[in-house]
């Protein structure tokens, strides 16, 4: 088997099924020859894919790595030729996503049933984390970020913006009294983030000017979420996205404070997906899908 396909097949079964002998049985090879394909990948790559022992192979950090890319050259192929053969291709095989915690507990997770029932074939590997992760390193196919994008080694595709609030529920402001002027904040608790950002301080409108004001004196967190949770439970003030706090407003549950000084910034939101020639066709429904139920 001299094509790097039929190569990447072997392999790929070996490693699911974690013996020579049973892919060899599989393919009708014995198990030395099984064993010297693994062996003649890994002397082009010149890496060692396999930890070999008696009893178990085991994949090694590299091995893993040729393993996800078998896997997905491998899907893609079978796609490809279903396609053809069919007039039509099934979009299926893994998805991996990384979504912010707010936008996707209350702005995606809402979408997974219609993706799911839209999609049965294609197999949803999501990651909520505030945390921004690198895409390339942890294979992941599709990120939804806010804010503005630093990265220009990826293609992106806008989904929206929202604005931001400062706000504070009921009991707190009963408690701790109504700030009236972003000064006023220097003595409330307010939520902030302990995680790098642009900016730290809040911005306000005064004097026809944006200026940033320095807050602190509540709780640090690592994600909006547990912010909004904090802020509905009357321990601080945070500043927030509306696609996140919306309903809280509508429903009493926070009062937006200061509007008067808001500066109108918005928060630009987008999916980020790896530059390639060949977009693989899970990752393009499920962009098309975000930017159907999404963008404005």
């Amino acid at each position: 088997m001299d094509n790097r396909s039929g190569e990447m097949m072997v392999f790929a079964r070996v490693v699911e099924s974690g013996s020579f002998s049973a892919v060899g049985k599989l393919l009708d090879l014995t198990p030395s020859a099984v064993s010297k394909l693994v062996g003649r990948i890994e002397g082009r790559l010149g890496t060692l894919l396999l930890q070999r022992s008696t009893r178990q192979l085991t994949l090694t950090t590299e091995g893993k790595q040729f393993y996800d890319s078998c896997v997905r050259i491998l899907d893609d192929i079978e796609e490809a030729e279903q396609g053809i053969a069919t007039g039509k291709a099934a979009a299926h095989g893994a998805l991996r996503v990384n979504v912010s915690l707010p936008f996707g507990t209350h702005q995606f997770l809402p979408l997974i049933p219609e993706f799911s029932q839209r999609y049965p074939d294609i197999r949803l590997d999501l990651s909520l984390t505030d945390a921004l992760v690198d895409l390339q390193r942890e294979r992941v196919d599709v990120a939804i970020r806010m804010g503005t994008l630093a990265d220009a080694s990826f293609q992106a595709r806008p989904l929206g913006t929202s604005r931001l609030a400062v706000v504070a529920s009921p009991d707190y402001l009963a408690a701790c009294g109504v700030p009236r002027h972003p000064d006023d904040l220097a003595t409330h608790r307010c939520f902030n983030f302990n995680f790098r950002r642009v900016r730290d301080e809040w911005p306000f409108r005064l004097d026809g000017q944006t200026v940033y004001r320095q807050v602190g004196g509540g709780m640090l967190t690592n994600n909006g979420e547990t912010m909004r949770l904090l802020t509905l439970n009357g321990l601080g003030i945070s500043r927030l996205a509306l696609f996140h706090i919306g309903q809280d407003l509508a429903d009493g549950r926070l009062v937006e404070l200061l509007p008067e000084f808001n500066p109108g910034d918005t928060e630009e939101i987008h999916a980020i997906f790896r530059q390639q020639r060949y977009m693989p066709q899970p990752v393009r429904v499920f962009i098309d899908f975000l930017v159907e139920k999404l963008a404005p």
